[in-house]
């Protein structure tokens, strides 16, 4: 009782040097939620410390077992200040003399709804057709397209306080809901979608659903997360630089980058119009097919241009391996993804794999940064004259970067693009490109401003060259790699030529079902 009372006194005060001290040292000991299982004393202690303290509560009732000599049980209920009702499970152990915590699993009281995921949420929020090839799934919209009656938010309150509601709705979202999908809510993004690792200084980081204590990757983070922990079967995003690819890699998601111009961008507020595409996240390659099918046909989208579609058109059974992307990611995540081409290569009828070079990432990343600069300062820079101080740190610093762009500058940028994007064109015509989607797997939410900037600048160098020739990409959640916080996902990504969207989902997914049977079968030579 005095261990658990020691417990319980430094949970109240947060006192994190004295939780750590509660715990069991070592590998062994575990801590879960509704969140997902955290294994080993440094991964908990890394989640505590992202956390925050607990809000007021009451214990109500302890429950006491002995389960062997020197193990107990222990299971107690509490009833929080601002309402509602938890539950704590734990297994306590002596050790040297010391009662010290070697399994706990916590049940929270319920949410409304979670205010770093969802900035408006119902059930459904906007219900839409009752037929359709949609029919039965929930959408989470990023908070960036315009939905009649409901302001855009843009991930940032006084942005949100100073906005009108809209008076149409974007047609990208309209095209779900008339295939039958309901909007169950209005997701976060990062702030004016200028971010790709998911923080929003403003209202909190959304959870990681593939890996709890992890950045869930932006700036899509609001509606990935959505997806992930289940609290919606797909999401309208948006893709300037991999804010698609990014957090469907980090949280084990398929997601979708369409071919530049393909799905028309009315409704939806701006970041860098040279770059900014529409795409979707989904927890299986199946429902992205479902959604892709739909909204890319252009015979019933209304948003769909219909010149650019030639998704029917069957890809290239050729997958091309850029060098340069592989001397950039971990070592760890291009084990993983050597193993997986390894063993695509052992089955009958095995894709044709090559070697490529498509020049220094470098070359992609800094006209791509200046041109995405450039414009995201012309998008803003009025309203954020006229707002001084309302962006967090991270995204001032990006845009007043932005503010130094001069108009040669971008003259020169953009005049660099055009032999890359004829590089990459020429290089898809017959083959598709096959990569990493991020260096590694999602930092951890204690990851300093200095790491986590490194993160970001490797992995725009791999999330740059589709966005600088305007191609389709695909992230396929097929490596797990190893990370402080447990196994964690990170995707591989497909690029094709223009237009070849749905044919490109499609060739993923026969990706994805050669090497998953190939794990079923190694799993069962392991049973």
């Amino acid at each position: 009782m005095l261990a658990f009372k020691r417990y319980e006194l430094a949970l109240v005060e947060n006192d994190l040097e004295a939780l750590d001290a509660e715990f069991a040292l070592g590998a062994e000991t575990m801590r879960g939620d509704g969140a997902g299982l955290l294994i080993g004393h440094d991964a908990i202690s890394t989640f505590r410390s992202a956390r925050g303290g607990v809000p007021s509560r009451t214990i109500e009732r302890l429950e006491y077992r002995a389960l062997a000599e020197d193990v107990a049980l222990l299971v107690s209920t509490s009833r929080y200040a601002g309402g509602g009702t938890g539950l704590q499970t734990q297994i306590w152990q002596k050790r040297e003399g010391r009662w010290l915590i070697t399994a706990a699993h916590v049940t929270p009281r319920p949410q409304s709804f979670d205010r770093s995921v969802w900035r408006a949420v119902g059930d459904p929020l906007w219900q839409g057709a009752w037929s359709g090839p949609l029919v039965g799934l929930t959408v989470a919209v990023k908070d960036l397209f315009a939905i009649k009656g409901y302001r855009i938010g843009a991930g940032n309150p006084a942005f949100l306080d100073a906005a009108r509601a809209e008076t149409t709705t974007a047609p990208a979202v309209s095209d779900l809901l008339r295939g039958g999908a309901s909007l169950r809510g209005i997701a976060r993004t990062d702030e004016f979608a200028y971010s790709i690792s998911g923080d929003n200084a403003h209202y909190g980081t959304p959870a990681n659903g593939a890996l709890p204590g992890a950045l869930p990757g932006g700036s899509s983070s609001g509606p990935a997360s959505a997806v992930a922990t289940g609290q919606a079967d797909i999401s309208l995003a948006t893709d300037t630089a991999g804010s698609i690819r990014v957090p469907a890699s980090y949280q084990g998601l398929w997601g979708i980058r369409t071919t530049h111009g393909l799905v028309p961008r009315q409704g939806l507020l701006p970041l860098s119009q040279t770059f900014d595409t529409i795409g979707w996240l989904a927890r299986d390659g199946e429902t992205l097919q479902r959604v892709a099918d739909w909204c890319l046909s252009y015979s019933r989208s209304e948003s769909t241009e219909a010149a650019l579609d030639e998704s029917g058109d069957a890809l290239p059974w050729r997958l091309l391996v850029p060098d340069e992307a592989l001397a950039a990611v971990a070592p760890e995540t291009r084990t993983a993804f050597e193993s997986l081409l390894v063993r695509l290569a052992t089955h009958v009828g095995a894709p044709q794999l090559e070697s490529v070079r498509i020049g220094e990432l470098d070359e992609y990343l800094w006209p791509f940064r200046v041109v995405q600069g450039a414009e995201a300062w012309r998008n803003n820079a009025a309203w954020l004259q006229d707002h001084p101080g309302t962006l967090g740190q991270a995204v001032a610093e990006r845009f007043r970067a932005a503010s130094d762009i001069t108009a040669g500058q971008e003259s020169v940028a953009r005049a660099a693009l055009e032999p890359l994007r004829t590089r990459l064109v020429r290089l898809v015509h017959d083959s598709v490109l096959i990569l990493p989607t991020t260096p590694g797997p999602a930092p951890m939410r204690t990851a300093s401003g200095q790491q986590i900037e490194t993160v970001r600048y490797t992995t725009l160098q791999l999330t740059t060259p589709a966005a600088v020739a305007g191609l389709p990409a695909v992230s396929v959640p097929l490596l797990t790699v190893p990370s402080p916080l447990g196994p964690a996902p990170v995707g591989i990504c497909l690029i094709a030529r223009p237009g070849t969207d749905t044919a490109l989902v499609r060739l993923a997914r026969r990706i994805a079902e050669l090497v998953e049977s190939d794990s079923s079968s190694l799993r069962m030579e392991h049973l």
